[in-house]
């Protein structure tokens, strides 16, 4: 729940700020830079403003940086929790009598029971519930109530699978935002379109002048939803690239730390 007030949050700064850009600064730019054009009997030039004025292009805008605060948010959870792959979490202090015990199956059970106790006790409030300490829980609860490897083996498997399935969940706003950019394009282009065919009889009249400017309403929208989208994407690509190695490490820490040391 926190978390989605915090994408809504995002979302409504997000349209403030572009909002605020585009009627404080680039519609009024563009505006002036049009009226001069057609004072000097020109066509509308090609400023970044002019490209950029039009409706279709604030909403894209507005989407690409919520889109880009929710990867931003994803590459945060990803990265505050790296650091857990170089440590030994499984590793419990012993003492003497640990030691003279340390064959007994009394002595293993014990000890998994505390290994669980410090992911519970010793781990970060918000540490907890990362990928890594929920597998190794999980596991270790699986391992604690069997006592088989292959059960433990099995909830790793389990668990990761699981991981994947919710990262790919959690991706689905952002694939989402990605599509639906591009459509917003064309919804500019045919909005574009349909101005300047409405607009026929005057160029058949010799004025084109309105024609030209719908139809550079048309491939301007176009035009930055298609490069914002690819912008997106590459950011996409990277998140899901780390994810994916998210998954990999852990299986890899799974492998080192707790199943060829239970082995």
């Amino acid at each position: 729940m926190n978390d989605l007030m915090k994408s809504f949050a995002a979302l409504i700064v997000s349209i403030i700020v572009v909002h605020m850009i585009y009627i404080g600064f680039i519609r009024p730019e563009a505006a002036q830079l049009v009226e001069l054009a057609l004072q000097q009997q020109q066509s509308s030039p090609r400023n970044i403003v002019v490209i950029i004025k039009d409706y279709e292009q604030e909403i894209c805008f507005i989407l690409m940086f919520w889109g880009c605060f929710l990867i931003a948010s994803s590459y945060r959870e990803i990265l505050k929790t790296k650091y857990l792959y170089s440590v030994d979490l499984i590793e419990t202090p012993k003492n003497n009598d640990d030691e003279a015990q340390t064959d007994s199956p009394e002595h293993k059970e014990l000890d998994v029971n505390r290994i669980i106790h410090r992911l519970d006790s010793e781990i970060p409030q918000d540490l907890i519930s990362s990928p890594l300490v929920q597998t190794l829980r999980a596991s270790l609860w699986r391992y604690s109530s069997t006592n088989n490897v292959q059960n433990l083996s099995d909830a790793i498997e389990s668990n990761l699978e699981a991981l994947a399935v919710k990262q790919d969940s959690e991706n689905s706003m952002i694939r989402y935002l990605i599509w639906a950019i591009p459509s917003i394009g064309f919804i500019g282009t045919v909005r574009g379109i349909g101005q300047a065919l409405s607009q026929a009889d005057q160029a058949l009249a010799g004025d084109i002048s309105g024609m030209t400017d719908s139809l550079g309403l048309a491939f301007n929208s176009t035009l930055v939803a298609l490069l914002i989208s690819i912008f997106l994407m590459f950011l996409f690509h990277q998140l899901q690239r780390m994810q994916d190695s998210q998954i990999v490490d852990t299986q890899s820490y799974c492998d080192k730390y707790l199943l060829r040391r239970i082995r």
